[in-house]
C-alpha cells in the first residue's frame, strides 16, 4: 500500500481514537473496514506501534474500559500530529475528487493566491534540522528594508498564516525567526551543531499566539466579543488555552493565559468593534491609542 493509504489509516484509528473514547480494539478495526481499509489483526497492531515510534504518540490500551486511549502526557507534538493529519486528509480529499474529474478545482476556492515564493526551501531545511547541519542564506527584513547574509542552526519550522517559518540560532545568540518566502541563496553545511538537552525550540510557542516570543510574563487576557463573533471565537479558539468566563445573549467573554504579542493585538484589532479588551489594562490602553490613530487617517 502506498504512503499516502498508511498515513490514511493512521488519521483513522487516531480520529476513532479520539471521538470515541477508549475503541476496543475489534471497533477499531470495523472502523478502518467501513473505511475500506480492510486489515488484518497484526498489520493494526503494527499501525499503532508506528504511530508510538515514528510520531511520538503514545496510545495505550485500559484493561478496565478494555479500550484504547491517547496518553496526552507522554505524547510529543500532539498538536502538531493532529495538524499534520488534517493536512493529509485534506489532500487525501482532494487528490480523489481530481481523480473523479479535472473539473473539482473549479469549485474550489483556496486562500492563498497562489504566492508560494519558497516552498521549495521546506524539504532541505527539514533535511538540515533533522540531520542537525547548519544553513546560511541571504534574508530580507521588512522592517528595515535590508537584506543579510546568516548562517543559523535550524531548530524548527513553523507555519502561521498561510507562511512558513524557520526557528533557528546565530550561535549563542536568541533564537530568531525567519520567513522562508524572503530567502534566498539557501545552503545546507556540512558543519553540524548539538542540540542541547535544555533547548525545547517548540516551547517557545506554547504561550504564545503567532510568531513573536518573548521571555515575558504569561498574563490572563480577557476578551469580550458580541454574539455573533463570539461564535467564531468558540467554534475557533486564539490560544490552546482559551477557556469560556461568560456566554450569553449579550457576550461572549473568554480568557487565555499567554505572553501578550504583536501578533495578538493584530488579531484583536482585526476584529474591530466585535472585541473589546478587558484586561490587562495596559493592553486595552494600547489598542485604544492604535485605533485613534486609524481614526486619524480618516478626519
Amino acid at each position: 500500500m502506498s504512503s499516502q493509504g498508511t498515513i490514511r489509516r493512521f488519521t483513522l484509528i487516531i480520529e476513532k481514537i479520539k471521538f470515541r473514547k477508549c475503541p476496543s480494539f475489534s471497533e477499531l478495526k470495523d472502523y478502518l473496514n467501513e473505511h475500506s481499509f480492510e486489515i488484518s489483526s497484526r498489520t493494526l497492531q503494527r499501525d499503532i506501534e508506528q504511530i508510538r515510534v515514528e510520531f511520538g504518540i503514545e496510545i495505550k490500551y485500559d484493561r478496565t474500559k478494555n479500550g484504547y486511549y491517547i496518553d496526552e502526557n507522554l505524547s510529543n507534538n500532539l498538536d502538531s500530529f493532529f495538524r499534520f493529519l488534517e493536512l493529509v486528509s485534506t489532500a487525501d480529499m482532494l487528490t480523489q475528487s481530481l481523480r473523479e474529474g479535472k473539473n473539482a478545482l473549479g469549485f474550489i476556492s483556496f486562500e492563498s493566491d497562489g504566492n508560494l515564493k519558497g516552498i521549495e526551501h521546506l524539504k532541505s531545511i527539514l533535511f538540515a534540522i533533522k540531520n542537525r547541519r547548519k544553513i546560511s542564506f541571504t534574508h530580507y527584513n521588512y522592517w528595515t528594508g535590508k537584506q543579510n547574509q546568516y548562517l543559523i542552526n535550524p531548530y524548527l519550522l513553523k507555519e502561521y498564516q498561510n507562511r512558513w517559518y524557520v526557528v533557528g540560532k546565530i550561535d549563542s545568540e536568541q533564537y530568531r525567526t525567519f520567513g522562508i518566502d524572503r530567502i534566498e541563496n539557501l545552503e545546507i553545511k556540512t558543519e553540524v551543531f548539538k542540540l542541547l538537552k535544555t533547548e525545547y525550540p517548540l516551547r517557545l510557542f506554547e504561550n504564545i499566539v503567532g510568531l513573536t516570543y518573548s521571555d515575558g510574563k504569561i498574563e490572563e487576557v480577557v476578551l469580550s466579543f458580541n454574539p455573533i463573533q463570539g461564535k467564531y471565537i468558540k467554534s475557533l479558539p486564539l490560544h490552546k488555552s482559551q477557556q469560556i468566563i461568560k456566554d450569553d445573549k449579550t457576550a461572549t467573554v473568554i480568557s487565555l493565559q499567554v505572553i501578550p504579542n504583536f501578533e495578538l493585538q493584530q488579531k484583536i484589532l482585526m476584529l474591530g468593534d466585535a472585541v473589546k479588551v478587558i484586561k490587562p489594562k495596559w493592553l486595552a490602553n494600547e489598542i485604544k491609542a492604535t485605533l485613534r490613530l486609524a481614526l486619524k487617517q480618516y478626519s
